[in-house]
């Protein structure tokens, strides 16, 4: 009991804070679950955000949900998710009810300004954890170069060309698909020899 009452505050924290989308939500999930609960390895964490994020739907419900799924069953896939949206509903009605009610006022405009700046650095952070994960399997304040993955590494490169060059032709759930089988074959092919 004590584990779901754990989760479901910890994921409060991660509604409560994470302005400016799912992606911004990801490292405070990871600092909930993985650094300060010590309830997860980072090579399990990263593979159930993997999982959620070519899973349909907001990435931080999805996390949760697979966090909640994983550590404690249904029950926990529950309270997670609720811990999750709660915060998150609760802020949204009240911010729309003073929304509608003063927008016209220059002060609102000036604070989302402000914002902004804040939400392309908690989405740039969560970026740089899950390419630091992906290409040393570590956290970014311990990343050993010896654990230097270099088929993460050019398939993020090709990846990125892909996906600045032809974003017009081809789609991202296309390029993940194809890095997947890529990968996938690259690896197997390293294991054979």
């Amino acid at each position: 009991m004590t584990l779901l009452i754990k989760l479901f505050f910890a994921f409060m924290q991660v509604g409560l804070f994470s302005v400016g989308g799912g992606y911004a939500a990801i490292p405070l999930i990871q600092e909930q679950i993985v650094n300060i609960h010590g309830l997860m390895q980072m090579e399990e964490f990263s593979d159930l955000i993997t999982i959620a994020e070519m899973t349909p739907g907001p990435i931080s419900i999805n996390s949760s949900t697979f966090v909640g799924t994983r550590l404690a069953g249904i029950g926990g896939a529950l309270l997670c998710t609720l811990g999750c949206i709660i915060p998150s509903f609760i802020i949204c009605l009240t911010l729309a009810y003073f929304y509608y009610k003063y927008r016209s006022f220059s002060g609102v405009q000036k604070v989302l300004a402000a914002l902004r700046p804040a939400v392309v650095a908690l989405i740039g952070s969560a970026g740089i954890s899950i390419l630091v994960l992906a290409l040393f399997n570590a956290n970014p304040d311990s990343v050993d170069l010896y654990a230097f993955k270099p088929v993460e590494f050019i398939l993020f490169f090709i990846c990125l060309f892909l996906l600045r060059k032809y974003k017009e032709k081809m789609s991202a759930v296309k390029i993940i698909f194809g890095s997947g089988i890529v990968g996938t074959m690259a690896y197997l092919t390293i294991n054979l020899f």
